[in-house]
């Protein structure tokens, strides 16, 4: 009798484990659907676009080894940031924090400003918490959020890395008064986004 039941709950057991398994199936179609989703996020806000690219830019102007450190140190810390958002935990400020991201990555690159690397990188890290929360918090219901996170930081990483490719002009003298403008470019992008926060 004893080994009846003990036998009936291996097969109720072996039968939740292989449901479970033809559940987890699904999440394949959920996870490419969360990639694309978390992967256009970035891409379709113009305020995490123009910090995005200021980082790969100011990476570049700065060069080695702030070039490949600050477009690392981002979406490390941005994926911190939107585990918090996803989380829910409060954060107050985080559009100004997303906008003044802009305005001052933006102006260090216009005035070609060359802190000690790990200070850049600080501001950088501050910064990627405010856009990170920013995505995690914004996750829309029912989507992977694993697939999502996953999603917005290679977006982060391509636009950081196009921010890399314009910044690599600097070496050229003419190349300097191109990054120079995106750099304000990126600031007057920021100061918009910050005006529309404070008001």
């Amino acid at each position: 009798m004893r080994c009846s039941a003990l036998h009936r709950t291996g097969l109720f057991a072996t039968a939740l484990l292989l449901s479970a398994g033809v559940a987890e199936a699904h999440v394949g179609t959920a996870g490419a659907s969360g990639f694309a989703v978390g992967f256009l996020h970035p891409i379709t806000g113009l305020d995490h676009v123009v910090a995005m690219i200021a980082v790969g830019l100011w990476g570049a102007q700065l060069g080695k080894p702030a070039i490949w450190m600050l477009p690392i140190t981002f979406p490390l810390v941005m994926a911190f940031g939107g585990f918090l958002g996803l989380l829910g935990v409060p954060m107050p400020g985080v559009e100004i924090g997303i906008a003044l991201s802009g305005v001052l990555l933006g102006a260090a690159v216009l005035t070609e400003t060359r802190p000690p690397l790990f200070a850049a990188a600080v501001l950088v890290g501050v910064f990627a918490i405010f856009h990170g929360y920013a995505h995690g918090a914004e996750l829309p219901l029912g989507e992977n959020a694993l697939f999502f996170s996953l999603g917005f930081v290679v977006a982060t990483g391509l636009l950081h890395a196009i921010g890399i490719v314009i910044g690599l002009l600097y070496q050229w003298p003419w190349g300097k008064v191109t990054v120079r403008a995106a750099g304000g470019a990126v600031g007057a992008v920021g100061a918009f986004f910050l005006w529309n926060a404070l008001a």
